[in-house]
């Protein structure tokens, strides 16, 4: 499966990560996770087993990282230190294990120290991350998961696995992540946690309001600019739930997803949401019809032989979700910080501190259509209560959704929520 993500993440850039990798079939995937590392500017080392090279030839990582791949322990022409256990701890910012075997999976839990990756373990200065890949039956063996507890305590980050089917043919629990899951996990590694534990919802994409069983009203939102600001909530450790409208757009990974189409059907399950859970932020992207058809058609309306058109329907408001969200804080949830967004074709500063005013939320993002529709780019203004100057944010959407999160993390007391 495929997740959305932007072309870059900005977390990876730059960071050091060593790149372990022991004798297991999943060792495939972890060539073209180290070739991602290498296009999201990570720099990165490769450990190899003797056990991975069976699977894998050194060559290969060598010619994706443009640097020696560190097999012994012992000094080679590649690798003069007598120490390289303590030259590659110290060099590395994150250690991955990808993938991680039943068997190096003991070894880390009970401290052995027998090959050159077992002592980088131990000598390393930096976090631990694996990705354990195995047969079901000895991913659940009893063995594995008191080792898998025990390392758990020791603060390794345990990434995985997937439940499908394996190279032995058997179905289950043991399947390393794709290199996109491992891409995402790693971002997250890097990348600081201050809304963990804490809710947020948004909303994204358009809603799509029937006339009848083949025809309905809807607009152009990509739903890009919703789906970026949720996976910014989830690097950052929020508890996500988006409610998205019909868009064309991969999955977000590690995220509650609720599709909808109608404007209704969105507000019922912000409603619910909302009722349910402590939700700390919510973000109003979606660009919900301000009408929803009052009759809809049960049959497709047939356009008639003379040419004249028949087509009929009454329109009626839709639910104002944004005003009624901030209504919600007011009586019920004072601490639930209310962000919505206006995208305009003219008169945006007018337009943006109406719409702050008449929903009374803490911060408007506003934008031109024409600067941000079904693009990978976007510049927007951010109008705040009480403030005169707008803060603007501009560049590839992902960037721009971390720039509305630094605001919103500045200037709102988040530390707050529960």
């Amino acid at each position: 499966m495929s997740y959305f993500l932007p072309p870059k993440l900005p977390s990876l850039k730059g960071k050091r990560i060593d790149v372990a990798v022991c004798g297991g079939i999943a060792a495939y995937k972890t060539c073209e996770l180290v070739r991602r590392l290498i296009q999201q500017e990570a720099l990165v080392k490769v450990v190899m087993t003797e056990s991975a090279c069976r699977f894998i030839q050194p060559l290969t990582f060598q010619a994706l990282t443009g640097q020696p791949v560190a097999i012994s322990q012992w000094p080679s022409a590649d690798h003069a230190s007598s120490m390289p256990h303590i030259e590659l701890g110290r060099w590395a910012e994150l250690l991955l294990v990808a993938p991680c075997t039943a068997n190096t999976l003991a070894k880390i839990a009970h401290g052995l120290a027998g090959n050159l990756l077992e002592n980088l373990i131990l000598a390393r200065q930096c976090p631990v991350a694996i990705a354990p890949a195995m047969n079901v039956e000895m991913w659940q063996n009893s063995a594995t998961q008191r080792n898998l507890a025990q390392i758990k305590a020791d603060g390794i980050h345990i990434l995985g696995p997937n439940y499908g089917e394996q190279a032995c043919g058997e179905i289950g629990l043991g399947r390393q992540l794709e290199s996109e899951e491992l891409l995402l996990e790693l971002a997250k590694l890097f990348t600081p946690q201050g809304w963990a534990g804490r809710h947020i919802l948004l909303t994204a994409g358009p809603t799509l309001e029937n006339i009848d069983p083949v025809r309905a009203l809807t607009n152009l939102s990509s739903g890009k600019m919703g789906y970026n600001l949720a996976l910014t909530a989830w690097l950052r450790g929020a508890e996500v739930c988006l409610v998205s409208g019909p868009t064309a757009l991969n999955k977000l990974y590690q995220l509650q997803t609720v599709q909808v189409n109608t404007g209704k059907q969105m507000h019922e399950q912000v409603f619910g949401y909302l009722q349910s859970h402590p939700v700390a932020l919510f973000l109003g992207v979606a660009a919900v019809a301000d009408y929803c058809i009052k009759n809809p058609s049960a049959h497709k309306q047939k356009k008639q032989k003379n040419g004249f058109a028949q087509l009929q329907f009454e329109l009626e408001f839709n639910p104002d979700i944004l005003a009624q969200v901030s209504q919600f804080r007011d009586q019920k949830s004072p601490h639930l910080k209310v962000v919505g967004f206006a995208a305009e074709t003219e008169n945006l500063e007018t337009y943006a501190q109406n719409k702050l005013t008449d929903k009374n939320s803490d911060l408007i993002v506003a934008n031109l259509v024409q600067d941000a529709m079904a693009n990978d780019h976007n510049c927007v203004k951010m109008y705040q209560r009480f403030k005169n100057s707008p803060v603007i944010a501009q560049g590839c959407k992902f960037s721009v959704a971390q720039q509305i999160f630094d605001l919103i993390e500045t200037n709102y007391e988040t530390s707050s929520t529960t």
